[in-house]
C-alpha cells in the first residue's frame, strides 16, 4: 500500500481510501483527479480485495478511459493481477448492455448506431413523409431539440404536454415519427442508447439487479456535465450497493447547450444524503497568481460552491493585459510575445503555446497574421476524420452488409453511381450466401468491396486532393485491422464521432491534437481546451458580447456559465497567462467597438503586470 498512498497528498489519500458508501470528490483544476481515479481502483484490489470485474469506471471521452485503464494494466501486470475493470463512455458502456440484453425490451442485436449524418436523412424522411419540406423546417434544429428533450428523459408521448409555439409543435409531429423511422432502420441515435438501457432497467429490474452486482464499485468521471439521463443511469447502477464515487467541479461545466446540468452534484447529494465529500484543493500544473486570477473570476459566481486552489508554486509571472487597436494588432502581439518569451527562454518550443478564444470565427485573423509570418499553427477544427466523403462512402458500403435495412447506407450508395452500386449488390449476393460475416474479417470485407466496385478508380493519384481522399481510405483500413468484427468496427467509429463533438448536432467540436507532437503553436476553442495545459495561454477577444458572449448577456445562468468558461481558459496556463483585447474589431463582417470585458475587471491588481494596464475614467456599466 505504500506503492500507492506515499505517492498521494493527504486530500488525495482521504478520498482513495474511503472506498464504502457515496463518495463525492470535488476536484479542481490540475488537482490531479486521473490520479486519485486510478489509484483509487488499485486500492480497492490489492488492499480491500476486490475483483477488477466488479468495477465500473464511466468517462465522458474513450481516450479518457483507455489512459487510465492503461495505468491500472500496467500496475495490475507487476503484481500479477489478472483482469480488468470495465471502462468507458456512457454510450459505449449503454451499447454493450444493450448488446447484452436489449432484446428484452424489442431491440434486436444487430443494431445499428446512426451518427449525425445519418440521423439527418432520417429526419428528412420523417419530414418528406409528413409533407414537411426539410429546406424550411431544418432537419438539425429538428434534431438538436429531441435531443435536448431526450437528455431531460421526455419522450415523444411527455413532448405533446411541453410543446409551445409553432416549431415545438412541429417538433412533436415529427418525433414520433423520427422515432418509427430509427426502428424501421434497425437503428439507434446516441441519445436512445442511454434511454433505452434506462428503459431496459425499468423493466426488468433482475437484469438492473444483475449490473448491479456485477458493477459493486461505480466510478464516474466529469460529473458536472451530466445530462438527467446520464444522472439516472448513474443512481440507477449505483442504487443497490450505495459504493458510487463520483468526481466533479462546479467551476468546470460548460457544456449546458448540450445538456450537461452542474446541479446533479447537489441533486446527489440529496438522493445519497450520507455522501462523504473529498475537496481536491491542490493544483499541480499552474502558478499561484494564474490560481489567484481564477478565483478572483469565478467567485463572482453565486449559484455554485467554488474550491479555492492553492499550489507550492507560489508567485509566478504577473499576468499581461493588451489593449489592441485592431484584431491584427491582437495577433501581431501575440506573434511578438512568442518570439520575446522564446528568446528569453531557449527551453520553449511553439508546441509550449496555445492561442484560445470563445468561438472559431476569431482564428480567421490569427491565422493570416501567423500565415504572413511563417509561424507555425495547428488549427484544432476542420473537417473531422469520419465526416469526409469518402470514408462516409465507404461506411456506408459496410452499414449495408451489416444490415440490409439501412436505409441511409442505401441512399448513399445509390448517389455514388448506379453502376458501382449494381457491382456491389452482385458481391453482397455472394456474400450472404456463403455466410461471409461469420467467416471474414472487417479489412478482408473492405478491401473485396473496395475491388470489386472499383470505388478508388474514383480518385487520381496525382491530384493532391484525391490523393488525400486516398489516403484517408488507407488509414479507414488501419481502423478496420483494431476492429476485426464489422459491428465492433461500425460501433466503434459511431461512438468515437459522437465523443468528438460537444453534441451531435452542434458543428465540430473540434478534433484533439494528432497523437504525433508537432511543434506548432495550437489555435482553438476554449470549449476545445478543457482538460489540456500549456505552458503559455494567450486569451484573445476580452470584450463585452465576443466574451461574455452577448447571447449569454441577458440570463444570469448563462452568464455563470461564461466564466466558468474563463475559469477553465485560465486554468490551462501553467506559467503565463495572457488576456487580449481590441479597441475596434473586423467581426461578422462589421467593425464592432465593444468594452473590455468584465472578466478583466474582476481580476485583483496584485497579479497583473502593471505597465501592461489600461484604466479608464468611467467604470463599465456592469460594474
Amino acid at each position: 500500500m505504500d506503492y500507492i498512498l506515499n505517492k498521494l497528498n493527504t486530500e488525495q489519500k482521504a478520498a482513495v481510501i474511503q472506498t464504502e458508501g457515496p463518495v463525492i470528490i470535488l476536484a479542481g483544476a490540475g488537482s490531479g483527479k486521473t490520479r486519485v481515479l486510478v489509484y483509487r481502483v488499485l486500492y480497492l484490489v490489492l488492499e480491500q480485495k476486490i475483483s477488477p470485474t466488479n468495477l465500473l469506471m464511466i468517462t465522458f471521452t474513450n481516450k479518457a478511459a483507455g489512459e487510465m485503464i492503461e495505468r491500472i494494466l500496467k500496475a495490475f501486470a507487476e503484481r500479477k493481477i489478472s483482469g480488468q475493470p470495465t471502462a468507458g463512455t456512457f454510450h459505449s458502456i449503454c451499447a454493450k448492455i444493450l448488446r447484452w440484453e436489449g432484446r428484452q425490451i424489442g431491440i434486436p442485436i444487430n443494431f445499428q448506431i446512426f451518427d449525425v449524418q445519418d440521423q439527418v436523412e432520417t429526419m428528412k424522411e420523417a419530414l418528406v413523409s409528413l409533407d414537411l419540406s426539410p429546406k424550411e423546417v431544418k432537419p438539425k434544429a429538428v434534431l438538436q431539440t429531441i435531443s435536448q428533450a431526450k437528455n431531460q428523459m421526455i419522450d415523444h408521448k411527455m413532448y405533446l404536454s411541453f410543446a409551445h409555439g409553432y416549431f415545438q409543435e412541429i417538433v412533436a409531429k415529427v418525433y414520433p415519427v423520427y422515432q418509427d423511422a430509427l426502428q424501421d432502420h434497425n437503428a439507434l441515435d446516441f441519445d436512445d442508447l442511454l434511454l433505452k438501457t434506462i428503459e431496459l432497467f425499468k423493466k426488468n429490474p433482475e437484469t438492473l439487479s444483475k449490473y448491479q452486482d456485477k458493477f459493486k464499485y461505480v466510478l464516474v468521471d466529469e460529473y458536472q456535465d451530466t445530462n438527467e439521463a446520464q444522472y439516472q443511469l448513474t443512481k440507477l447502477l449505483g442504487g443497490k450497493t450505495r459504493n458510487l464515487c463520483i468526481v466533479g467541479d462546479f467551476s468546470q461545466s460548460i457544456y449546458s447547450f448540450r445538456g450537461a446540468d452542474f446541479r446533479n452534484l447537489e441533486k446527489f447529494k440529496k438522493d445519497f444524503p450520507e455522501a462523504k465529500v473529498f475537496p481536491l484543493s491542490q493544483n499541480y500544473r499552474s502558478t499561484q497568481k494564474i490560481l489567484d486570477a481564477a478565483y478572483a473570476v469565478i467567485s463572482n459566481n453565486t449559484l455554485h460552491p467554488i474550491l479555492s486552489l492553492w499550489t507550492e508554486n507560489k508567485g509566478g509571472q504577473d499576468i499581461v493585459i493588451f489593449s489592441a487597436e485592431s484584431e491584427h494588432n491582437e495577433a501581431e502581439f501575440i506573434i511578438q510575445q512568442i518570439f520575446e518569451e522564446m528568446h528569453k527562454n531557449n527551453k520553449l518550443n511553439f508546441s509550449d503555446f496555445a492561442v484560445l478564444y470563445r468561438t472559431n470565427a476569431q482564428s480567421r485573423a490569427i491565422e493570416e497574421t501567423f500565415l504572413h509570418n511563417s509561424i507555425p499553427y495547428i488549427l484544432v477544427g476542420g473537417t473531422r476524420f469520419y465526416e469526409r466523403r469518402e470514408v462516409k462512402d465507404v461506411l456506408a458500403y459496410l452499414a449495408f452488409i451489416a444490415n440490409p435495412k439501412n436505409k441511409v447506407a442505401f441512399k448513399r450508395l445509390n448517389k455514388i453511381g448506379k453502376k458501382r452500386f449494381n457491382l456491389f449488390l452482385q458481391y453482397l449476393e455472394e456474400f450472404k450466401q456463403k455466410n461471409y460475416i461469420e467467416e471474414k474479417n472487417t479489412i478482408e470485407i473492405m478491401d473485396e468491396v473496395l475491388s470489386r466496385t472499383s470505388y478508388l478508380a474514383l480518385f487520381d493519384e496525382k491530384d493532391p486532393e484525391d490523393k488525400g481522399r486516398i489516403e484517408n481510405i488507407k488509414e479507414l483500413r488501419s481502423v478496420a485491422i483494431e476492429f476485426p468484427n464489422l459491428t465492433q468496427f461500425l460501433e466503434n467509429v459511431a461512438l468515437v464521432e459522437q465523443e468528438n463533438s460537444p453534441t451531435p448536432l452542434k458543428a465540430s467540436m473540434p478534433d484533439r491534437v494528432s497523437k504525433e507532437k508537432v511543434d506548432a503553436i495550437t489555435l482553438m476553442t476554449m470549449h476545445a481546451a478543457k482538460g489540456l495545459e500549456f505552458r503559455i495561454v494567450f486569451i484573445v477577444g476580452m470584450e463585452e458580447g465576443l466574451f461574455p458572449h452577448s447571447q449569454s448577456m441577458l440570463d444570469a445562468g448563462e452568464l455563470e456559465e461564461e466564466r466558468r468558461l474563463c475559469y477553465v481558459g485560465i486554468t490551462r496556463a501553467k506559467e503565463k497567462l495572457y488576456l487580449t483585447f481590441a479597441k475596434r474589431r473586423l467581426y461578422f463582417g462589421q467593425i464592432v467597438s465593444n468594452s473590455v470585458s468584465r472578466f478583466i475587471y474582476e481580476l485583483p491588481e496584485e497579479v497583473l503586470k502593471k505597465n501592461y494596464i489600461e484604466r479608464y475614467a468611467d467604470e463599465p456599466s456592469y460594474l
